[in-house]
């Protein structure tokens, strides 16, 4: 444990990804296999459950401390982290263990979850007398679920490839799905022998780079050397057909069981040996694309009644294919794969799976005409794939582009702010904006990101000097400050005041050249909304 969190702390003090990686790459070659497959889960997002209530923790380290309550979340506001604040409230343990990754979890840490409170707090100031403040800073991480250090899936990846001395995608194809942390997981997981397959195993995903709006497609070369389609707004989603069984995973590694019948359905109609890439969207079979909200009704549901399957049916729209007939064809290039999608699509018929449409056009202003009615659509823009370029791993530049329609914007008053997390945790930068309803600012959107790091302290500054009252750690300000939002689509919700929820809220500049009456009408938001 001593020695994954030294890792946790070389990585977190860099930005540079070559000495990420190397640190990951020198821990994997020193540690046990079984330490090294909890540092890979860990490392790759997953979590542990929440083993104790944040609050319990929160009462036993004022106590610890010798401190009230309220001093306790003062600090805690102050950091910006609970873990960080644990780790520097709580007095220092004096002689840390130095006891296994694995031990820490399997026998100290996950055993939290089953026990009484009583037993949760003598175990926790166990805890927090054998660590020292850096380590106590990665294991509190660990019991509070907030595990995260600033490493990508796909960095771990290459470490893992660098120390095993193995193909990325091999790596990255292998720790696809649910990677069960063992030492038996780790020796398979970086085995020298590359032909093993699993029959529910999906494909890393490869994903799109965004095209700048502002200098369009030309940029890309030739439009001959592309194809274009609708970029839908659903969920990203492999089919695999293996072995008799069909499986459907999400882009974030979910087996999504039961939840799409009509999706799994048609996935048994598919030859053996078949996996799809695609994007599960609310759709009358043959007919048109719903609005994402109508899809918004189905996520989440892991039963559907017959009700809801009539109001929302799904369709697949497939837009790639990475295995044939039980061959990878991934190296093969789009246009050949495309035929081969064709191909497989044409030997069944099934009204919820179906190939997407690629969208005729010769030139670059044809396809930027056929884009702007996007939205009519109830697609995000277009996707542009380049014709001999094969099935990458990730995000790989120069593959697939994605190039989305200008997104909806909006004069907003900032009304509420409240202190970031982590590294912005001693500055207000998470902002809620108001529009006016007759002579009321009704509050539409939250907002963290869009400002530099200089209008992010001269807004924190504006709020200290203008707070007008506190409700926890939110403050509510003098109006003065006027923002262009943007945001990718807007849909009805009883659930918020302004009766309206947007979609990707950010803030792309600050408007110095208005005054807070200048803002825009809950009006004029409402107006942006779709037809239904």
């Amino acid at each position: 444990m001593i020695r994954f969190a030294q890792l946790y702390n070389e990585l977190d003090s860099t930005t540079k990804t070559n000495e990420k990686i190397a640190a990951m790459v020198f821990y994997f070659a020193d540690a046990a296999p079984s330490d090294a497959a909890w540092a890979t889960y860990f490392l790759s997002g997953n979590k542990l459950r929440r083993l104790v209530s944040t609050a319990l923790l929160r009462d036993w380290a004022a106590q610890r401390a010798g401190i009230p309550q309220w001093l306790f979340e003062e600090s805690y506001h102050a950091v910006g982290d609970l873990a960080e604040t644990f780790s520097l409230v709580v007095p220092s343990g004096e002689s840390p263990t130095d006891e296994s990754l694995t031990r820490w979890v399997e026998c100290r840490l996950k055993p939290l979850g089953s026990m009484s409170e009583a037993e949760q707090h003598e175990a926790v100031l166990r805890i927090w007398a054998d660590t020292p403040a850096r380590m106590r800073l990665v294991v509190m991480k660990l019991i509070t679920g907030a595990f995260r250090v600033g490493v990508s899936k796909r960095l771990v990846t290459r470490a893992i490839a660098g120390h095993a001395g193995l193909p990325v995608d091999v790596i990255a194809h292998r720790l696809m799905g649910d990677f069960v942390p063992s030492a038996d997981a780790f020796a398979s997981l970086i085995d020298p022998a590359t032909g093993d397959a699993v029959p529910s195993k999906p494909y890393p995903f490869c994903l799109a780079h965004p095209i700048d709006i502002d200098r369009g497609p030309e940029v890309l070369g030739d439009a001959s050397e592309y194809v274009a389609e609708w970029k839908w707004d659903g969920i990203r989603g492999q089919i695999i057909r293996r072995s008799g069984a069909s499986f459907l995973w999400s882009r974030g590694e979910e087996l999504m069981e039961n939840r799409w019948p009509e999706i799994e359905s048609a996935a048994e109609s598919l030859p053996d040996g078949t996996v799809l890439d695609g994007e599960i969207l609310a759709a009358i079979p043959g007919g048109p694309v719903l609005p994402f909200s109508q899809l918004q009704r189905r996520i989440g549901r892991k039963k559907v009644g017959k009700k809801l399957l009539a109001e929302v049916p799904v369709v697949f729209h497939a837009f790639d294919i990475m295995e044939h007939h039980g061959q990878d064809i991934r190296s093969l290039g789009y246009a050949e794969r495309r035929d081969r999608l064709e191909e497989t699509l044409a030997s069944i018929e099934h009204p919820h799976l179906t190939a997407t449409e690629l969208i005729e056009g010769e030139s670059w202003d044809v396809w930027a005409e056929t884009r702007a009615t996007s939205r009519g659509q109830n697609a995000e823009g277009l996707m542009l794939k380049k014709k001999d370029a094969p099935y990458d791993v990730g995000r790989v530049r120069g593959t697939w582009w994605k190039w989305k329609v200008a997104p909806h914007t909006i004069d907003a008053v900032l009304i509420y702010a409240q202190k970031g997390h982590g590294r912005r945790s001693g500055l207000f930068t998470d902002y809620t904006f108001a529009l006016w309803q007759d002579d009321q600012l009704v509050p539409i959107a939250k907002a963290y990101s869009g400002l530099t790091d200089q209008e992010i302290r001269q807004v924190d500054r504006f709020v200290r000097q203008n707070t007008n009252d506190s409700f926890g750690p939110v403050r509510s300000v003098t109006p003065t400050l006027v923002m262009e939002l943007a945001f990718e689509g807007l849909q009805r919700s009883g659930r918020h005041k302004s009766g309206v929820a947007t979609r990707f809220p950010r803030i792309l500049r600050w408007r110095h050249d208005k005054r807070p009456e200048d803002a825009n009408t809950l009006a004029e938001l409402l107006a942006l909304l779709p037809e239904s």
